[in-house]
């Protein structure tokens, strides 16, 4: 199999899978227990946590452990409208956003919440005067993910931060698919992360927190993280996604270099005929979202089942929906269901790569033959 799916999860690192075979096997205590091998595991927790802190590279804040980025993000919108000043009851998002964070919004709109939900143009960019317009004294929290998941398109994080404080409120950053790929950039309150996006282990999240603006607390129970989430911690989970975060932050550099190099590789093999999704300017090109004209998207997948792709979000591939990203760029039915995503990065050898988008692009001429 030819993997082209980083976006949905990244194949786990070799060194991430030796440091969390101890914590897996024999040193299995429960890190809240106050014995020598409890007191070991929290240990061993801790510096997970500063592993993950160095890899953000914020200061001023802390890290949380949760179960997922969905769970982070949750915890962010839901624990700050618990929170929040009576007076500030708005939240402002972006319809491009992950459904972690829309869905969590419309979930807070159904319970007296205002919600807003700003457009992006036809490269997936937001218009930073509809934001500047929506900001006024009612605004709590404003939701921006950096890097999209399914177009791979950015957004300016620090301008928008920048605008969002000068109104007094609070901003929340999904950095999923940035974390660990490039440098995050500096200014929101909020930031949600995931270890399986960087060649961590699943089941694990986290969400930094800069000081004084943590959420209320959003799983009760026992208050094991830091008195603001109840569970029992996975010493290996943990373990797992500090030393993803730490040889990440010790390969940004490497890592990005190589995927400039696959992206111009890629997009040479597939030939003409293609049109790219989303901004090629302000883009992270390790993430390839591309259509064609009267292609069957969901054909290709079928009769290219060695090779791992998608056709958008893994978390709403089985809805037959068209992707809301792509329709939001203003994308029709067709357009949207004839886009691929290809996705690669550490581990995708060049070649492969070339060898891949070689037959996805025979796949796509043969239907179009097959048609004419």
């Amino acid at each position: 199999m030819i993997y082209l799916d980083y976006q949905a999860t990244t194949p786990i690192a070799p060194e991430v899978a030796d440091a969390m075979r101890p914590w897996n096997e024999e040193n299995f205590a429960n890190p809240h227990s106050p014995s020598r091998w409890g007191r070991e595991a929290a240990a061993a927790i801790e510096v997970a946590r500063r592993q993950v802190e160095s890899a953000m590279g914020f200061k001023g804040g802390s890290v949380a452990f949760t179960g997922s980025a969905t769970e982070a993000l949750n915890w962010a919108l839901k624990g700050t409208v618990e929170k929040g000043p009576p007076d500030r009851k708005r939240i402002i998002t972006v319809a491009t956003e992950h459904a972690a964070v829309l869905d969590t919004c419309e979930w807070l709109a159904g319970q007296g919440i205002d919600l807003t939900i700003l457009p992006v143009d036809r490269e997936g960019r937001l218009d930073l005067d509809d934001l500047e317009r929506e900001l006024d004294e009612r605004v709590l929290l404003v939701a921006v993910m950096m890097v999209n998941n399914e177009i791979g398109v950015t957004q300016p994080i620090t301008e928008i931060a920048n605008m969002v404080h000068g109104c007094g409120a609070l901003m929340l950053c999904d950095a999923v698919q940035a974390f660990g790929r490039e440098e995050i950039c500096k200014g929101p309150d909020l930031v949600a992360v995931s270890a399986h996006k960087i060649h961590g282990p699943k089941g694990i999240g986290a969400l930094w927190m800069k000081k004084g603006k943590e959420p209320a607390p959003f799983v009760h129970g026992g208050g094991q993280e830091m008195g603001l989430r109840s569970g029992t911690l996975s010493p290996a989970l943990c373990v797992g996604f500090g030393a993803a975060a730490a040889l990440a932050e010790e390969r940004i550099h490497r890592d990005y270099d190589h995927v400039q190099k696959l992206w111009a590789a890629a997009t040479k093999a597939l030939g003409p005929g293609w049109t790219i999704n989303g901004s090629t300017a302000h883009r992270y090109q390790g993430n390839l979202n591309i259509r064609r004209k009267g292609v069957d998207a969901a054909r290709l997948l079928a009769d290219l089942r060695d090779i791992a792709f998608s056709l958008g979000s893994a978390c709403a591939s089985g809805s037959g929906r068209p992707s809301h990203v792509l329709r939001a760029l203003g994308l029709d039915y067709r357009e949207a269901r004839s886009s691929i995503r290809l996705g690669f990065g550490r581990y995708t050898k060049q070649q492969e790569l070339v060898d891949a988008c070689r037959r996805i692009a025979a796949a796509a001429h043969a239907q179009e033959t097959l048609h004419a």
